[in-house]
């Protein structure tokens, strides 16, 4: 239970603090195949605080992550365990067993103001193209969070 709550919580700072992240620039040598991981993938900027937007994470540290849809007042979300093989990923869903083999691709891009492009094929969730950002990456941001979340669920008890 405290495993997907400190998830979700992560799950949550890593979206919000997209808007914040605009102005960080974290200069990391990366190849195209490094781009898919560790790193917030967004189909659209918000344009107001109603507005639906499609979240997808990949995180090394564990391997999971999450295909999340949500506005700043409401959303859902599905967490998965994954396996990287070049351009393929294993996923399984915990939640009901679903296994899917997805296709992802990344590149640098330069398409509605963004900096990277990921385009997954073959998966039941989430949508086929999102973006990204230099400063996007997910580094010392995942700790950090994660003491948020705990101190947060600390507090709660």
């Amino acid at each position: 239970m405290k495993k997907a709550i400190l998830v979700l919580g992560v799950v949550v700072v890593a979206a919000v603090s997209v808007w914040k992240l605009r102005a960080t620039e974290v200069v990391r040598p990366t190849t195209d195949d490094d781009l898919v991981l560790d790193r917030v993938w967004l189909d659209h900027l918000p344009r107001n605080d109603k507005d639906v937007f499609q979240v997808f994470l990949a995180i090394t540290e564990q391997p999971f992550g999450v295909f999340q849809a949500s506005s700043q007042w409401k959303g859902g979300y599905e967490i998965f365990r994954y396996e990287a093989h070049g351009d393929e990923m294993r996923i399984i869903y915990p939640q009901n067993n679903d296994r899917e083999k997805v296709k992802v691709k990344a590149r640098r891009c330069s398409e509605q103001g963004m900096d990277y492009c990921l385009e997954i094929e073959g998966s039941s969730r989430g949508v086929k193209k999102y973006y990204s950002q230099k400063g996007w990456e997910i580094d010392g941001e995942l700790a950090a969070a994660r003491d948020r979340v705990d101190a947060l669920v600390r507090s709660a008890r």
